[in-house]
């Protein structure tokens, strides 16, 4: 069973140790996503994120960050969410200590160091660069868009070309110092060691002196981004993404709509998989899942289909929402649901990354560490007249959302398909 340790200085240490496993992940969540942003910073988080490898007090550049770790065969990386960011390290139980003393180092010492910060700068544009030219990374984006407006949460982690080209070392360092405070930082450690032992290296290695975040997210406005996103572009393959806007994680039917899209599109016996590509050959990839913030959310089934069917997969997968809002939900179908993501979660709750990342995000977002249990029970309470009352509210026509990158010119072409 887990454990929450609060340091003196305000530090939250969550700690699970797991048996069967000779592994241990350290890793450190920061209330510090692109929900934080404004227009003028946008996509100082993910930069910001690059930036803590490339040099502190000890490990001077991201050569000496990287061979600490790879010299004991580890694994290490970060990311960058909406409402959090993320950093990871990942050892033999034997190595914890090399985890901690990297970790550590990065998130208390790290220099931003201007001539850097300059070099990453092309790193960081071909990063953009990269998801332009990847449709399927792109289209969640335009669809969230639609769903959220011209607000943060309606933006890319990875920001604008002009904050790329001219965000300066002073920038980071206040960033850092508003947010990346001992009361917005959640460290979780799972794995092969005793929860008391992963505390006390904590306290060794993450000496922070108490402080306190400048300013927390700013709530989620109701700025509809419109019905219709359309990106022309030259492309093989049509990229769509057919959904409604969905409900906050902190809602009391997260877990229904959890299972809703699994029932939809989660897997290769899903409807969506069966109805539209096995029964129609109208899409190469074709899934939905769901969105979840702590204020909005999302559900969503993005494809692959042929340039030239286009129109019959957009209404094939609006099809499969109409049935399921207005047809039967089988019991067993619901089963299976709940047999498949509870699957998943126990696949994945192999590795302690994910583990420790599971711990983090419920203690940092909901101040409410969850064990792996009590989310399961939350799946099996949900009952059948549950996932068809949220099917029948969120279904709606004045609701649908759908987001294109092909090579098309009319819009209007694609608003006359939303009919369900």
């Amino acid at each position: 069973m887990f454990r929450k340790t609060t340091l003196q200085s305000g530090l939250r240490i969550i700690t699970e140790k797991i048996d069967g496993t000779k592994a241990v992940t350290v890793l450190i969540l920061a209330g510090g996503g692109s929900r934080y942003e404004n227009q003028k910073i946008r996509g100082i988080s993910h930069f910001l994120e690059h930036m803590f490898f490339k040099g502190a007090d000890k490990y001077k550049n991201t050569k000496e960050v990287s061979e600490a770790i790879d010299s004991v065969g580890g694994e290490f990386n970060a990311f960058t969410g909406k409402e959090y960011a993320g950093y990871y390290v990942k050892v033999a139980s034997e190595n914890v200590e090399i985890a901690m003393d990297v970790l550590s180092d990065m998130l208390v010492n790290s220099k931003f160091d201007q001539a850097e910060i300059e070099k990453e700068r092309g790193v960081i544009l071909e990063e953009y660069n990269m998801y332009q030219d990847t449709p399927m990374y792109q289209i969640g984006w335009n669809f969230e868009s639609l769903v959220f407006g011209d607000q943060p949460l309606g933006w890319d982690q990875i920001g604008t070309k002009d904050l790329i080209k001219s965000v300066m070392h002073e920038d980071f360092v206040k960033y850092s110092k508003e947010l990346y405070t001992t009361d917005n930082l959640v460290v979780a450690v799972a794995g092969n060691i005793d929860n008391e032992a992963a505390v006390n290296l904590v306290q060794k290695y993450f000496k922070m002196e108490s402080s306190t975040k400048a300013y927390d997210f700013k709530p989620l406005e109701d700025k509809n981004g419109g019905n219709v996103y359309l990106k022309e572009k030259k492309t093989e393959q049509a990229h769509i993404a057919v959904g409604f806007p969905g409900y906050a994680e902190t809602h009391k039917d997260h877990w229904a709509i959890r299972l809703l899209s699994v029932i939809l599109g989660g897997n290769m016996s899903s409807r969506m998989f069966l109805g539209v590509r096995e029964a129609k050959g109208l899409a190469y990839y074709i899934h939905t899942s769901t969105d979840n913030y702590m204020d909005g959310g999302a559900i969503v089934t993005n494809a692959g289909v042929d340039l030239n069917r286009i129109d019959e997969a957009i209404t094939g997968v609006i099809e499969q929402y109409a049935l399921v809002r207005d047809g039967e939900i089988p019991e067993a179908e619901l089963k299976k649901a709940k047999s498949y993501l509870k699957g998943k979660m126990v696949l994945n709750l192999e590795d302690s990354e994910e583990f420790a990342h599971l711990l983090a995000k419920y203690e940092l977002l909901h101040d409410d560490p969850r064990s792996p249990e009590e989310l399961m029970k939350m799946i099996d309470s949900v009952t059948v007249s549950d996932v068809k009352r949220i099917a029948a509210d969120l279904f709606q026509k004045d609701k649908l959302k759908l987001a294109v990158i092909g090579p098309y010119d009319d819009k209007e072409r694609f608003a006359k398909l939303l009919e369900i």
